[in-house]
């Protein structure tokens, strides 16, 4: 596994403070994002880490202020754009959030094929979201064949096509050069290798940081995958039961990672660096949104969980790296010993 160098940063695109994500439902409030803290920096490449129902996905509507009905979305969440002043997203009407969608924040949805419409050609998909955005079609559309150049793709074959003549890696690639060609600033992409074979994941994930690098773009990239993303990201954020449980550099949450849940995932993720016989599930169940547990929300999974866990909820804590890598546990100086990591070892990318 390699991981390339964090960059070093402090200018936030996004501040999300205290952002909920509810829904209201017969046996009680379900919160599928619970009053969640975290900045986005400029320029970065934010890898969002989770077991299936931790709230990636809704942490993603969240920031495009998506969240469907019955969802309701509260708290803060601050777009700060390149030029013009900053925009409290939750605050938009609904048509002035739908001219920051795609132009200024754009995303790519797990699986193409259900993204694009199969009556329409790609080129027609182009030129509708060109002309629904006031955009000139016929330079949108030069900008759109040097996106699919640029992903390795034939523009004019590709634009000539419909949605099922395209190989799913190559679907995937339309679909990242649709979510581009507004020029967004940010890209928000929810697991859009999961459907994808692991050389293609791998080729998808080069071609992302190739793109970032060129165009300057921050990037949120949703996986359940930590070893996925250890070559994209400059931070990983982890989510456990609707909140983050730890945030860091992506080398230093890949070699050191604080949070036993962490530890437990990267050890339980199958790779083909780490040999069968040591991965490991992680025993347990993920909370139900409508009861999580008092106190941290891991400890019925955790083998370091005791009386305080069950009934003192630890902070997101700054214990290291003068605040850079944060962890919400009471025993961090103890995971390493408890919890192992039987992962190979991580080399950085000059």
């Amino acid at each position: 596994m390699q991981q390339k160098r964090t960059k070093t940063v402090d200018d936030p695109i996004f501040e999300v403070r205290d952002t909920t994500v509810s829904f209201d439902m017969d046996r009680g409030e379900s919160k599928v994002l619970n009053e969640v803290d975290i900045d986005v920096e400029r320029g970065e490449v934010l890898g969002v880490v989770g077991e299936s129902g931790s709230g990636k996905s809704m942490f993603a509507s969240a920031l495009l202020n998506a969240v469907v009905d019955p969802g309701v979305l509260t708290g803060d969440i601050t777009f700060y754009p390149e030029s013009g002043s900053a925009i409290d997203l939750l605050e938009l009407s609904e048509s002035e959030i739908k001219e920051v969608r795609w132009e200024e924040i754009s995303m790519v949805f797990q699986g193409a094929m259900s993204s694009f419409n199969p009556t329409m050609s790609i080129e027609g998909h182009f030129r509708e979201t060109l002309s629904a955005h006031g955009y000139d079609v016929e330079a949108g559309m030069e900008r759109a064949r040097e996106l699919l150049s640029d992903l390795y793709l034939e523009s004019d074959q590709v634009l000539g096509s419909y949605p099922h003549e395209l190989s799913g890696g190559m679907s995937q690639r339309a679909l990242i050069a649709l979510s581009l060609v507004l020029e967004p600033e940010v890209l928000v992409m929810d697991e859009p290798t999961a459907a994808l074979d692991l050389l293609m994941q791998r080729s998808i994930i080069q071609l992302i940081q190739e793109i970032a690098d060129e165009r300057d773009l921050t990037i949120v990239f949703i996986t359940h995958d930590l070893p996925l993303v250890a070559n994209l990201a400059d931070r990983i954020a982890v989510l456990y039961a609707f909140e983050f449980v730890e945030v860091g550099p992506a080398y230093d949450v890949l070699t050191e990672a604080k949070h036993p849940y962490t530890r437990a995932l990267l050890n339980s993720t199958p790779n083909l660096e780490t040999p069968r016989e040591q991965m490991r599930p992680i025993d347990g169940a993920a909370p139900d949104p409508v009861s999580v547990p008092n106190g941290c929300s891991y400890h019925p999974r955790c083998p370091v969980g005791d009386e305080t866990c069950e009934h003192d909820d630890p902070p997101l804590d700054s214990r290291t790296d003068e605040g850079e890598h944060v962890a919400a546990c009471h025993y961090v100086d103890e995971v390493s010993t408890s919890v192992p990591l039987t992962l190979q070892e991580v080399t950085v990318n000059e």
